[in-house]
C-alpha cells in the first residue's frame, strides 16, 4: 500500500482514471478533490506505483469522525484489497461503480458481525456544462449555500436528522462548492452540493416550488463551476426517482452503464 501526495503523481493518476470512465467516476472525482486543496482531508492509496491496479481514497485516519465527515471513501480495483484498507471500527460510507464490490463488502461485514446497507443508483453524466432551462423568476437569486442553511438541509435529507448528518452537511457546505436559489427573504428553495468524491449530491427543491425549473438553474450554475475546474459532472439517482431523472435529462445529463453503489456501515 502506498499513499500518493505528490502533485505529479496525483496528476498521472488522474489522467489514467480518465481513460477508464465512466467506471472510475467516483474515484476520479475524489482524486481531483484531493489534488485541488483536499478540503475533505482524504488520502489516496494505490497498491503499487507507478504500475497500479487498485486505487482507494479514504478519510485520513487521524481525522476524528463527527467533525464534519462520515468516513466517506471510494475505490477501484480488487475489492478485497480495497476493503483491507478500510477501518471497520469507524462508521463509513463507500461509493463505487465496480461490479462485485457490494458482494465483497457484505461478505466481509458478515464475518465481522456488522450490517451494511446497500443502495443502488443510476449514474448520470453531463458531457458539457448543464443547460439552464431559461431565465429565473423575478425576485429569486442564485447563491452558494451557507452554514445557516444546514438545519434545513439536514431536515430534508433522507439520511439526515441526526447530529452526525448535520456535521457532515456543514462540512460539505464550508469546504466544497454548492449552489442554491434563494427567495426574496433569503430562504433556500432549491439547492445542490458537491461531496468529497466530486459528485453532485443532496439535490432538493422545496415541494411548493417544484416543476418551475429551479433545479435546472442550480445544476447549470454548479455545473459551470465544476466544469471550469476540470471536474466530470456526474451524480447518482435512485432509478425510481422519476422527477430527478427528468430534470437531469433536461439539463443534458446522460445515463451511464453499470450501477453506482453506495454502502453504509455503522459499527455496533
Amino acid at each position: 500500500m502506498r499513499i500518493l501526495t505528490c502533485p505529479g503523481q496525483l496528476q498521472r493518476l488522474e489522467d489514467a482514471l480518465r481513460r477508464s470512465l465512466p467506471a472510475s467516476l467516483p474515484v476520479l472525482g475524489a482524486v481531483m478533490t484531493v489534488a485541488r486543496g483536499n478540503p475533505a482531508a482524504h488520502q489516496v492509496l494505490v497498491d503499487s506505483w507507478p504500475d497500479f491496479t487498485v486505487v482507494l481514497t479514504r478519510l485520513h485516519p487521524e481525522v476524528p469522525l463527527g467533525e464534519g465527515n462520515w468516513g466517506k471513501g471510494t475505490g477501484a480495483g480488487r475489492p478485497r484489497w480495497v476493503l483491507s484498507a478500510v477501518d471497520w471500527s469507524r462508521a463509513f460510507q463507500m461509493q463505487g461503480m465496480q461490479d462485485g464490490v457490494h458482494e465483497a463488502v457484505n461478505e466481509v461485514a458478515a464475518a465481522k458481525g456488522l450490517r451494511v446497507k446497500v443502495y443502488r443508483y443510476r449514474a448520470m453524466l453531463s458531457p458539457e456544462p448543464p443547460r439552464p432551462p431559461g431565465p429565473g423568476e423575478a425576485g429569486l437569486r442564485l447563491a452558494p449555500l451557507s452554514p445557516s442553511h444546514v438545519p434545513l438541509l439536514n431536515a430534508t435529507w433522507s439520511f439526515g436528522g441526526t447530529g452526525r448528518s448535520r456535521r457532515f452537511l456543514e462540512g460539505l457546505v464550508r469546504a466544497l462548492p454548492s449552489a442554491c436559489i434563494l427567495d426574496p427573504r433569503g430562504r433556500p428553495l432549491s439547492w445542490s452540493l458537491v461531496d468529497p468524491l466530486g459528485c453532485l449530491s443532496h439535490g432538493y427543491t422545496v415541494p411548493a416550488w417544484r416543476g418551475r425549473g429551479l433545479s435546472g438553474l442550480v445544476l447549470a450554475a454548479l455545473g459551470r463551476e465544476l466544469h471550469a475546474r476540470g471536474f466530470p459532472l456526474y451524480c447518482g439517482v435512485l432509478p425510481c426517482n422519476a422527477p430527478s431523472l427528468r430534470a437531469l435529462h433536461a439539463a443534458g445529463f446522460l445515463p451511464q452503464p453499470g450501477t453506482f453503489y453506495m454502502l453504509l456501515s455503522t459499527p455496533k
